[in-house]
């Protein structure tokens, strides 16, 4: 039987003292807060009160990286408790003006995700489902966007010219670009702020000797939030198009109509669009004309398109009495909890490396005792910490769950993507094709994936390295992105203006906020005296100016980890919360939901197994590759 949620809730603390900023804007008011959710508190007690102080004190002290691994993760721990208890924020909870709000009860809800999200949560149907506000991991008092005349201070074009344009391609050795491609296959499933207006974009100063090839350059604002009382002076607010849920929306849709259009009718399958990935501007939309649309996402979207096909066969074997819809509910449910997992054990570990993180993300999903033990006997232990949060209890943490406008903020991962590519024949190494980024995005990635089979075109991916998320390494062709529609972008400025315009602090700021000690000069920031030099420059001497993003790709960071300890801190928060929140990775994540073959699916499969399952022809190419993120084996060239 389906059992109901219940949300978990602490009192919010008060906003702490205001520290002396120099230069930038104190704190807003926060508007009143309502009255809270009902519920416990989280870990309030004594013990843990004084447990998340030491672990912070020993954080700040050491390092929980420079820990040894078992008091490195008891650091962690003290470190998830604390930013559970104290950065959550539910910006839904503001005022507002029509919220969206979901049909009435749906049949079947108990066993399926709705496409819009809603009812994961029957409680509150409305949690995480489509159209609703991205929360905050800052108090209120901190959300607010920058007033004009700070917002270009400085000038995120010079920002970007200077410190972001990738002079020599940087590489992340222990990656693959099959890494950098995931990412933004999670990021188009998670979130998107809708199309910009065309109407009133920041018009940006261009400085002496730029050559920006159309000016002026414009930046379009952030799409409105259109349930923003009028006249409200509140904190920045903002929708998400897309549900907040770990749903696989990406591939199937956010409506009932998208959901139609896409499947056969027959065993529950789906086809593969003509357009390849779904569109995000509506089902009659043709991708392609999106920005954002490259050949990583077509070679990804297909090939869990075809692992959405191969559950159906699975289950159709196992449940010869089900239907059309019936498979295709349960093996959504499936494929969805597949790629969570594969980002949780496999994709995330890659990127930060660290033994203590690996083991502990990890433990997110098997438990510290082990994947062996949770697959041999299942659960031996109700806590999350010993046997994993799929199948735990669901706890919101006092807060209703969404994603935030700070977890948006620390994805801004472009450097990943190269500008050049190589792409080669999986039997011999030989080169079919060198391009570009440009010529592989838009309608151009529809034309390569037509022309090289998928097998090679994932051999290319899995055999050469991303980019270093790292200061002079964002890609030229996206400080010059050419969008659909013929507008020229630079998408590193962009990237800087967005975090000011929704009201996500600077690095310093942003670190307070997180329970760290922000950087007291720019020495502290870089080990290079000459990057030192130019960020003193750039940001003319003030330290508090930095951008959050500029900040984290100087950052000196951890052993094995391709991102900054800063954005880590949102992860260690949000990524376990987007798996403890959604009762179908909790509480039903159990046989009468997904049956037992399916719970068997995600057990076994891995990403290495999935490109096999359909691909087999690659297993030379990932003989003893651990994981299928890292780089590939080369094929030997021809004699």
């Amino acid at each position: 039987m389906h059992r109901r949620q219940t949300t978990h809730t602490a009192e919010r603390p008060a906003p702490g003292p205001v520290r002396t900023r120099t230069p930038g804007p104190a704190p807003r008011p926060a508007p009143p807060e309502p009255r809270p959710v009902a519920g416990a508190g989280y870990r309030r007690s004594r013990f843990w009160t004084a447990y998340d102080a030491v672990a912070k004190l020993l954080d700040h002290r050491f390092g929980w990286d420079r820990l040894p691994t078992p008091l490195g993760l008891a650091v962690l721990v003290g470190i998830r408790n604390r930013l559970r208890k104290h950065n959550l924020y539910d910006a839904g909870r503001l005022p507002a003006v029509d919220p969206p709000r979901p049909v009435p009860d749906p049949a079947g809800h108990e066993v399926r995700r709705t496409p819009d999200g809603s009812y994961n949560d029957v409680g509150h149907p409305a949690m995480g489902m489509a159209g609703t506000r991205f929360g905050r991991n800052i108090p209120f008092d901190h959300a607010y966007a920058e007033p004009p005349e700070r917002i270009m201070t400085p000038n995120p074009r010079v920002v970007s010219r200077r410190l972001m344009t990738r002079t020599q391609f940087q590489p992340a050795t222990t990656l693959n670009v099959l890494a950098a491609a995931w990412l933004q296959f999670m990021i188009r499933d998670w979130f998107s702020h809708g199309k910009s207006p065309s109407e009133d974009p920041w018009v940006i100063p261009l400085e002496p000797g730029d050559d920006w090839p159309d000016p002026p350059l414009t930046i379009p604002r952030i799409p409105p939030d259109p349930t923003r009382p009028p006249g409200y002076d509140g904190p920045a607010t903002s929708l998400n198009t897309l549900t907040h849920w770990w749903d696989l929306s990406l591939i199937y849709g956010t409506s009932a109509e998208e959901q139609r259009s896409l499947r056969t009718g027959r065993g529950g399958r789906i086809r593969p669009r003509p357009h390849g990935t779904r569109a995000m501007a509506g089902p009659d939309a043709d991708p392609s004309r999106e920005p954002g649309f490259w050949l990583g996402l077509v070679m990804l979207h297909g090939l869990f398109v075809r692992e959405h096909n191969a559950i159906c066969e699975r289950l159709q074997a196992e449940y010869p009495g089900w239907g059309d819809d019936e498979l295709f509910e349960r093996a959504r449910l499936i494929n969805a909890a597949l790629v969570a997992k594969i980002h949780t054990v496999e994709w995330t570990p890659a990127i930060i490396s660290h033994p203590t993180a690996v083991v502990g993300l990890r433990a997110n999903w098997w438990g510290l005792a082990s994947e062996r033990v949770n697959r041999a006997v299942g659960r031996i232990s109700r806590s999350e910490t010993i046997s994993g949060i799929p199948g735990s209890a669901t706890s919101h943490f006092g807060v209703p769950y969404s994603l935030t406008e700070e977890f948006t903020a620390v994805y801004r991962m472009h450097p990943l993507i190269p500008d050049d590519y190589s792409l080669r024949s999986l039997s011999d190494d030989a080169t079919i094709m060198r391009t570009t980024l440009r010529k592989l995005s838009g309608s151009g990635a529809l034309t390569v994936a037509s022309a090289i089979p998928a097998a090679d075109l994932l051999y290319s991916f899995g055999t050469e390295h991303p980019g270093a998320i790292v200061l002079h390494n964002f890609p030229r062709m996206l400080q010059e992105f050419v969008r659909p529609d013929g507008r020229v972008m630079d998408l590193a400025a962009t990237d800087l203006l967005r975090c000011r315009e929704l009201g996500v602090p600077r690095y310093n700021e942003f670190r307070r906020l997180l329970h760290l000690r922000p950087a007291r000069d720019f020495g502290d920031l870089a080990d290079d005296p000459a990057l030192t030099a130019e960020l003193r420059e750039v940001y003319d001497g003030r330290i508090e100016d930095v951008d959050l993003i500029t900040g984290m790709f100087a950052e000196k960071r951890p052993r094995g980890f391709a991102f900054s300890d800063t954005a880590f801190r949102v992860f260690v928060l949000m990524a376990s919360r987007r798996l403890n929140s959604d009762r179908f990775f909790t509480a039903d994540y159990a046989e009468h939901v997904y049956t037992a073959a399916g719970l068997d699916w995600i057990a076994r499969s891995t990403m290495a197994s999935v490109i096999l399952r359909h691909h087999p022809q690659l297993r030379p190419a990932l003989h003893r590759v651990a994981n299928a993120f890292t780089p590939w084996q080369r094929a030997r060239p021809a004699a």
